[in-house]
C-alpha cells in the first residue's frame, strides 16, 4: 500500500494545536451553543431549568457535567421541527431517520452548518490519504440518510471529482470502478464485502483495482475486518465515524498514518464518555458510553445526546485532538444472554477467524425451552463447503464463540451466498424470542 500520509501544512491549525487553545476554543464555543439552544429552543430552556441550571452557570469544561443529557426519544417528542433553533425558512436542508421503530428522529441544517459539515468530511477524508484532485466514489446511500450527501459535499469541499453511485446495483459498483478508477470509495463496511465479493464472482482481481483509500462508516466494523479488506483490495481501510443527530459522518476520523483510533474533531464536537447506567462522567481511558455536545451547530445544537456507542477516550497522537476507539457496539444492541452482555463485533471476531468461513454472519436469538439461546449463521468461502469441512467449521466456530465471548451458540454454516446482504448497513441481529 502507498504511504498517504498527508503533508503536515495541509492540516488545519486545530489539529496540531496545543491542548490549552483547544480548550479554549471549546470552552468559548460550548458558552455560545449553550445560550443558543436555551435562547432559543423550548425544550432545552426547561430541561435546563428543571435541573436548576443556567447556561451562565459554566465557567469551565467540567461544569459541563451539571447540564442533563438528551436522548434520541427528546427528539421523536418534538418532531418534526421543535428542537431547531432558527426559524424554519432559515433551514436549509432536513435529513431523518427512517423512522422503523416509531417517528423518524428529524435534523436541519443552516447552510453555515452545511459548509462546517462539509468541511469536517473534508478533514476526515484528509486524514484517511484523499487528495484534492482524487477520484471519489460515494456508495453510501443517498437521500434521508446523512451518509451520501454527507460524504458528497466532504469530497466537493476538498477539491475532489465525485461519483454519486448510491449504494445497491453491485455489479454496477464494480464496473464503475474499473471504467472510472477512483483512488477512494466511501461505504459501510458489510457493503464493501458485497462488492469484493462481486469483483471474485466477475472473475477480476480486486488487488489490481484503482482503489487506494477505503472509509467505512455508518456501523461498527472491526480490525479483523480491517485486516481482510485491506489484504482483498491492497489498499487502506479507515474508519469515519458521525451520526445524524450530533450532524452526521465525519465527527471523528482515524488516520492513515496511524490507524489506532479516531480523532474527534472536538473543536466542533464535545465529547464525554459516561457509565451508561449511572450517567457519571469518565474519566479518558475508560469505557462507557459515548456523549457530544456540539459547539459551532446552529440550526439544531445537541446538549450532551447520548449516543448509546461504547468506547473510551485516549490521547491524540497524530493529532493532538483526542481519540475514541473503534466502537465495540451500542449500549441499546447489547445481548444479554444467560447474563452474559455480548456484543456483535465479538461475534464478527471470532467468525474471521476460523478459516474457510466467508465474513458474512447474522445472529438469531431464539428460545430453548423458557432460556434464551443463540443462533449464528454464517457460510462457508467458495471451494470450501463441503459436509465434512462445514462441520469442522461450525465446531471451530462454536468453540471459539464459548472461549472468547463466553456464551454458547448453534452455528449453522451453510453454503456461499446464504446470508443475507445488505445494500447499506447490515442487520447483523434478528430476534425471534417471540416466535418461538
Amino acid at each position: 500500500m502507498k504511504d498517504l500520509t498527508p503533508p503536515r501544512d495541509s492540516l488545519d491549525p486545530m489539529e496540531i494545536a496545543s491542548r490549552d487553545e483547544i480548550a479554549a476554543t471549546q470552552l468559548e464555543r460550548m458558552k455560545w451553543s449553550l445560550h443558543h439552544a436555551y435562547d432559543n429552543v423550548p425544550f432545552y430552556r426547561q430541561s435546563f431549568d428543571t435541573a436548576g441550571i443556567h447556561p451562565g452557570d459554566l465557567v469551565d469544561l467540567a461544569d459541563l457535567a451539571k447540564f442533563p443529557f438528551t436522548v434520541k426519544s427528546d427528539l421523536r417528542d418534538n418532531y418534526p421541527f421543535g428542537l431547531f433553533a432558527v426559524p424554519r425558512d432559515q433551514i436549509v436542508r432536513l435529513h431523518a431517520s427512517s423512522g422503523t421503530t416509531g417517528k423518524p428522529t428529524v435534523v436541519g441544517y443552516t447552510a453555515g452548518d452545511i459548509d462546517m459539515w462539509a468541511g469536517m468530511v473534508a478533514r476526515s477524508m484528509r486524514a484517511a490519504g484523499t487528495r484534492p484532485g482524487d477520484l471519489a466514489h460515494i456508495a453510501y446511500g443517498y437521500g434521508l440518510f446523512t451518509g451520501g450527501l454527507g460524504a458528497h459535499y466532504g469530497a466537493e469541499k476538498l477539491g475532489c471529482t465525485v461519483v454519486p453511485v448510491s449504494g445497491g446495483m453491485t455489479a454496477r459498483q464494480v464496473t464503475l470502478i474499473e471504467d472510472f478508477k477512483p483512488s477512494t470509495i466511501m461505504v459501510t463496511p458489510s457493503y464493501m464485502l458485497n462488492i469484493l465479493e462481486e469483483y471474485h464472482r466477475q472473475g477480476i482481481d480486486p488487488r489490481a483495482s484503482s482503489l487506494e483509500v477505503g472509509i467505512f462508516g455508518a456501523e461498527p466494523w472491526t480490525n479483523k475486518m480491517r485486516t481482510e479488506v485491506e489484504a482483498a483490495f491492497d489498499m487502506h481501510a479507515v474508519d469515519i465515524y458521525g451520526l445524524s443527530e450530533v450532524m452526521g459522518p465525519g465527527v471523528a476520523s482515524e488516520c492513515v498514518e496511524t490507524k489506532d483510533g479516531l480523532h474527534i474533531w472536538e473543536d466542533h464536537f464535545y465529547p464525554e464518555i459516561i457509565d451508561p447506567v449511572t450517567g457519571e462522567v469518565l474519566p479518558d481511558g475508560e469505557m462507557g458510553e459515548l456523549v457530544f455536545t456540539t459547539l459551532t451547530k446552529e440550526g439544531l445544537p445537541i446538549i450532551r445526546y447520548r449516543t448509546r456507542d461504547l468506547t473510551r477516550l485516549l490521547p491524540g497522537t497524530a493529532r493532538s485532538l483526542r481519540r475514541m476507539e473503534k466502537i465495540t457496539g451500542r449500549s441499546d444492541d447489547m445481548i444479554i444472554l444467560r447474563g452474559v452482555n455480548v456484543f456483535p463485533s465479538q461475534i464478527e471476531e471470532q467468525v474471521l477467524t476460523v478459516d474457510g468461513l466467508a465474513p458474512y454472519y447474522q445472529i438469531e436469538l431464539l428460545k430453548d425451552g423458557r432460556m434464551d439461546a443463540m443462533r449464528v449463521h454464517v457460510e462457508s468461502l467458495p471451494d470450501h463447503g463441503d459436509g465434512e469441512a462445514q462441520a469442522v467449521q461450525a465446531a471451530q466456530l462454536g468453540h471459539r464463540i464459548k472461549e472468547v465471548v463466553g456464551v454458547s451458540a448453534e452455528i449453522l454454516v451453510a453454503d456461499p451466498g446464504s446470508v443475507e446482504r445488505s445494500q447499506g448497513k447490515a442487520r447483523r441481529v434478528v430476534d425471534n424470542r417471540s416466535k418461538t
